[in-house]
């Protein structure tokens, strides 16, 4: 069937009007509030992000596979009608980039028919066919499972309010959209999406993470990176170091704070690429901490048989915890502990060195191991 561009009421259609400014449905959150000095990622973020000036031609981020996502002028403005939708519910911005994401992983960010499930479908306003069982829309949504009709899922304002649910939500809980799920902004967002969607294939939401949360500043004109740094001011190393190696080995990885993420990055002697990985971040604060001493290797699944274990209950600043996916064979991210739930760590594609919070990973596997 021919794309056909979509008009579902006057809120819609100013969204979907290439080029369109939006400030009218969504207020965009004033700087001031940005850096009020809650994360934007953690769990204790109540801001909703709103949509700022014409949505781009185009847009292109990398997921962490290191693969390069272009999106077009239409997808991305699918992703405003999430954003402006999230922004009326009063939805936290994290909850906005989780449904970027899973929107993004469903149907790449298209109003997709199905005419092998709904021969109608096709007839109604959509960004292309799809064939995964009866799943329509955006976020993908089946009617038989109690969604919403085929019409109410083709509509990405009603999509997108199923999927964030909540106590206006048109649902009512059942199914349950993420405002429905106990803990949604403490979990991990893929896992959170999962929670959603409840996917055959549930670790795929995670990998397009870095590419939402571009789209998201994108769109809200906000910088999100800079407002991940909350446990301290970004280039501020934490008061009442430890002393010796483990206070050295904090403080030679703060001195890399706002370095860029890059794939493969760092050394013993700084950033490589323009910057660092997770374990290269480590393996470089450990060599400058120990005046050469330590050298780990540059992968955090090896890094892991680094050093001693330590029981969870007494970790302290300076030690390493590993993070791995339930049932994993190994970790996939190595972060510094500097006290409390505060992480220093580099994070993933599209993120820089910051400080961050343990909470990000919570329903992980966490590993504790102390060098020196």
């Amino acid at each position: 069937m021919g794309i056909r561009m979509l008009a579902v009421g006057a809120a819609a259609a100013v969204l979907l009007a290439p080029g369109a400014a939006v400030l009218g449905i969504a207020t965009l959150i004033s700087p001031a509030a940005a850096r009020s000095g809650s994360c934007m990622w953690d769990g204790q973020a109540t801001e909703s992000l709103g949509v700022s000036g014409p949505v781009p031609d185009s847009l292109s981020a990398a997921n962490t596979n290191g693969e390069t996502i272009t999106l077009n002028q239409q997808q991305l403005t699918r992703a405003a009608a999430i954003i402006a939708t999230g922004q009326s519910e009063n939805v936290p911005a994290r909850g906005q980039m989780i449904a970027i994401m899973t929107a993004l992983t469903e149907s790449s960010l298209r109003v997709l028919s199905n005419i092998g499930a709904y021969p109608h479908s096709g007839n109604i306003p959509n960004d292309g066919d799809g064939s995964d069982h009866d799943s329509v829309g955006l976020f993908q949504q089946r009617p038989a499972a109690g969604w919403g009709t085929v019409e109410d899922l083709m509509d990405p304002v009603w999509s997108s309010r199923a999927f964030y649910g909540g106590p206006s939500g048109p649902n009512h809980g059942s199914p349950r959209g993420l405002l429905d799920i106990d803990g949604w902004a403490s979990m991990d967002p893929g896992a959170a999406a999962q929670a959603v969607q409840v996917s055959a294939y549930p670790d795929r939401y995670a990998v397009n993470q870095p590419i939402a949360e571009k789209v998201l500043a994108t769109l809200s004109g906000v910088s999100l990176s800079s407002e991940l740094a909350c446990a301290h001011p970004a280039g501020e190393v934490p008061l009442n170091l430890p002393p010796g190696f483990a206070g050295d080995f904090i403080k030679a990885a703060a001195s890399q704070l706002g370095k860029p993420y890059v794939w493969g990055g760092g050394n013993f002697e700084g950033p490589t690429g323009g910057g660092f990985d997770c374990s290269g971040l480590v393996l470089y604060a450990a060599y400058q901490a120990s005046g050469g001493r330590i050298r780990l290797p540059h992968y955090s699944g090896d890094q892991i048989h680094a050093g001693q274990g330590i029981a969870w209950s007494d970790k302290r600043p300076g030690d390493l915890i590993f993070f791995s996916y339930p049932g994993a064979g190994g970790p996939h991210h190595v972060a510094i502990y500097v006290g409390g739930d505060r992480i220093l760590h580099a994070p993933r594609t599209g993120d820089v060195v910051r400080y961050g919070t343990v909470a990000e990973f919570s329903g992980e596997k966490m590993t504790v191991r102390r060098l020196g």
